[in-house]
């Protein structure tokens, strides 16, 4: 279907039919309508600014209505994505990856300096990427152990061969048994060149956890005298093996010494944070990760959303 060139609107509506009802692809639409996906990207933001499309969401239990641009306002981000809850952890992972996939490709612009942390999601989100402006890409954060069949290494060369741009690999474990190790480490020149490229960030993608067993991939790597430590320090959340205390104030508790990753005031100034998160459970996190100042970008599932509702209502 061919649409006029001054019918803006009617296009509008069409590609948000297309996108919103139809579930066609990004892809799917730049063919039809022979334009990129980057202006697919783009006419999809613009249809829901001008109200063309309204997105609402009906939380269980709940009569309200809910938009994403309400939501964002309360929360006090500039946006938010919501994908669906589904009961499947690792489809609901790969939602919320794509969703972030697509803000990478939408927020990325050519030049830009971009970082990317580690996460179950963000590694699935690097595979669903698939279009970048040259760039320049830094790793966030160093590599844990027992990761699976990725790691952050391969996670930003990934992004860096979509975007044919430098890559700022960080050569080392997330977490040292020591704060001398660490320290040491920070002195190879490799290492040192890639927290430094951290300070003149554009752009992040970051995932948020909970501070507690199966809601922090950091947890799980460290002994309990360590997560007692933080959790008695006022620990809530973890971001990149940052720990963040609920009123958004930097944990500086024994771990934080021995982490090898992009610090909390690094992230704060950042001109543009996505940061994802999944599960009702990390609602306090969230909260934390947001009074951190860290969070431009949220993307989350539905009951993530209400829960952080029911925080905002309580």
């Amino acid at each position: 279907m061919t649409v006029s060139a001054s019918d803006h609107e009617g296009l509008l509506a069409l590609i948000g039919k297309d996108y919103y009802l139809d579930n066609l692809s990004k892809v799917q639409i730049a063919e039809r309508y022979g334009i990129s996906r980057f202006q697919v990207a783009r006419l999809l933001d613009e249809a829901r600014a001008e109200g063309i499309v309204k997105i609402e969401v009906r939380f269980p239990g709940s009569p309200e209505l809910v938009d994403q641009h309400a939501l964002a306002e309360k929360l006090g981000v500039k946006k938010l994505v919501l994908t669906r809850s589904l009961s499947d952890e690792l489809q609901q992972r790969d939602l919320l990856a794509q969703a972030v996939a697509n803000e990478l490709m939408k927020s990325t612009k050519s030049g830009m300096t971009v970082g990317v942390s580690w996460s179950r999601t963000l590694d699935m989100a690097a595979r669903h990427v698939t279009e970048l402006p040259r760039c320049e890409v830094v790793q966030l954060a160093g590599a844990l152990p027992g990761s699976g069949n990725s790691n952050p290494l391969e996670l930003v060369q990934r992004l860096g061969r979509v975007s044919n741009g430098t890559v700022w690999p960080l050569w080392a474990p997330l977490v040292v048994d020591s704060a001398r190790t660490a320290n040491g480490l920070r002195q190879q020149p490799e290492i040192s060149s890639a927290l430094t490229k951290a300070d003149s960030l554009d752009l992040a993608a970051v995932a948020i956890g909970s501070w507690g067993p199966a809601l922090s991939t950091v947890w799980d790597r460290v002994d309990n005298v360590v997560r007692h430590s933080a959790l008695k320090a006022g620990a809530v959340a973890e971001c990149s093996g940052r720990l963040l205390a609920a009123d958004g104030r930097p944990v500086r508790s024994e771990l934080d010494s021995r982490v090898l990753a992009v610090s909390v005031e690094q992230l704060q100034r950042t001109p543009t944070v996505i940061a994802v998160a999944q599960g009702a459970a990390r609602a306090t996190a969230v909260y934390a990760a947001i009074a951190a100042g860290i969070v431009s970008t949220l993307v989350i599932d539905e009951s993530l959303a209400a829960e952080l509702l029911k925080k905002l209502a309580a």
